[in-house]
């Protein structure tokens, strides 16, 4: 079909599958009505389904929620709490400062970019040994050419985080999944290659989500909010606190290596 044609069919309506809002009658959600049929969801399976058209089940959804307790730090040195605390130190806008640290919280090193890309490599493993590979084969040589996310962490290769989430997933029975499963199998492989190379919580988050049958895009939108309650603790805080006083710096602080003073001498 022509890009002509396209903009011709879409012109003057909205095709959509996702729902639509009837002002002063109803709201649709995916086709069930939001307020009669779906009114007594919890948030976060009302959010999943909204991304997939799926429902969790209740194991599922106490798993989720475990995960995104379980990394709610409200630590204003972390990158992304700082952020929000530093926009709020400047009296910016909460919507600015909130929107803000999402936006770095999806970071390509220390954010949720990791966690797609170790979800893609789970599923690319598994193809492999389905069609009968070595996975041992398969990890050493991608952590011979490339950086294998999902395992690694600065200052401390031990995630804190890790037990106490696998404690809840193997009471909720959830702890046998084809890709949690292949998550530690590949740890005990790359621990032989390099013994930094741990686990994360990336690799343990996109292992659920892809036991859960989300796709990486999917899993992309729904991961976005995981940080969010530990930044807004960081907001609130430095928003009561005297203005421009979060982690202030002096002039003696930065090193710079321009060049030297200078005098201006007007023509």
């Amino acid at each position: 079909m022509s890009g002509y044609r396209l903009l011709a069919e879409a012109h003057g309506r909205l095709r959509t599958r996702v729902g639509a809002a009837f002002p002063g009658t109803r709201a649709v959600f995916r086709g069930q009505d939001l307020h009669a049929e779906l009114g007594d969801l919890d948030y976060l399976d009302l959010y999943h389904y909204g991304i997939t058209g799926r429902r969790l089940s209740a194991a599922q959804l106490r798993l989720l929620h475990a995960i995104w307790v379980n990394t709610s730090y409200p630590d204003a040195r972390l990158w992304n709490n700082r952020v929000a605390a530093l926009a709020a130190s400047a009296r910016s806008p909460v919507s600015l400062g909130m929107t803000a640290a999402m936006a770095v919280s999806d970071a390509m090193v220390y954010g949720g970019q990791p966690g797609l890309w170790a979800m893609a490599f789970f599923k690319r493993m598994l193809a492999a040994v389905d069609a009968g590979a070595s996975l041992a084969d398969c990890v050493l040589a991608e952590a011979r050419d490339h950086t294998v996310y999902g395992y690694g962490r600065p200052i401390n290769s031990t995630d804190e985080r890790i037990p106490w989430v696998m404690a809840k997933a193997r009471q909720l029975g959830l702890d046998q999944g084809r890709h949690i499963l292949i998550a530690f199998e590949i740890e005990r492989i790359l621990l032989t290659y390099r013994p930094q190379l741990k686990m994360n919580y990336a690799a343990l988050h996109a292992a659920f989500a892809a036991d859960m049958g989300l796709s990486v895009p999917e899993y992309h939108v729904l991961r976005m909010p995981v940080f969010m309650a530990g930044i807004v603790p960081c907001y609130v805080e430095a928003s009561e606190a005297v203005e421009g006083t979060l982690l202030p710096l002096k002039c003696d602080d930065i090193c710079y290596e321009g060049r030297e003073k200078r005098t201006w001498v007007a023509e």
